[in-house]
């Protein structure tokens, strides 16, 4: 069922059994880049890229934003699984780097759009940023059970050049969660501009 996310691409969450899915995670993952050095050897620069959640309301106020500084909404409808701070060092190692689960069933009656951004926090562009990829799954952060969607950043050129990204959003369609993957760079370098640049442009 997993699928290569388009820019653009809307998708429903429904599952292969037709019941549609309750919680989803979003998992993160990437490496440590390879420098070579003086001396003909490599070193790894440690990479620290940052997922964050916007929950935004009918209205499209921000009313809450869960990310490295601030792990869980008020209602722990959305959890964010702590900041990594260098990425696999020793190549990829299979598992995500950080996971924001979200539980739709418990969200905020108001929440009508729960937007996920990345961000590299110290600016190392990503299209330096060894298999950055993005993927959503059913389950929990140490127990992935089905992915339905996968998004490649690191073969992905428009990135390039650039250190964030809005990843796509949750939106609440007649009572129902649908994913929208827009999938594109911004010229932002700080999250709050970000939450101001979804807000003006894709919700």
């Amino acid at each position: 069922m997993a699928i290569n996310l388009q820019k653009g691409q809307r998708i429903n969450l429904t599952k292969e059994n037709g019941t549609t899915l309750s919680q989803a995670c979003v998992g993160i993952n990437w490496g440590a880049i390879e420098k070579k050095n003086f001396f003909g050897g490599t070193s790894k620069e440690a990479v620290d890229l940052d997922g964050s959640c916007i929950l935004y309301d009918s209205n499209k106020n921000a009313t809450e934003v869960i990310y490295f500084g601030n792990l869980k909404s008020k209602n722990g409808s959305v959890k964010h699984s702590g900041d990594d701070l260098t990425g696999d060092v020793n190549g990829d190692d299979g598992l995500d780097n950080e996971v924001i689960t979200v539980d739709f069933s418990n969200l905020d009656p108001a929440v009508e759009h729960v937007a996920m951004v990345l961000h590299s926090y110290r600016g190392q562009d990503f299209g330096t940023i060894p298999f950055a990829s993005i993927r959503i799954y059913e389950g929990t952060p140490t127990n992935v059970k089905e992915v339905f969607a996968k998004y490649d950043i690191a073969n992905d050129k428009s990135f390039s050049g650039h250190v964030s990204m809005v990843m796509g959003v949750f939106y609440k369609r007649n009572g129902e969660w649908k994913f929208n993957a827009i999938g594109d760079a911004t010229s932002d370098k700080k999250l709050e501009q970000t939450v101001k640049t979804v807000q003006e442009k894709y919700l």
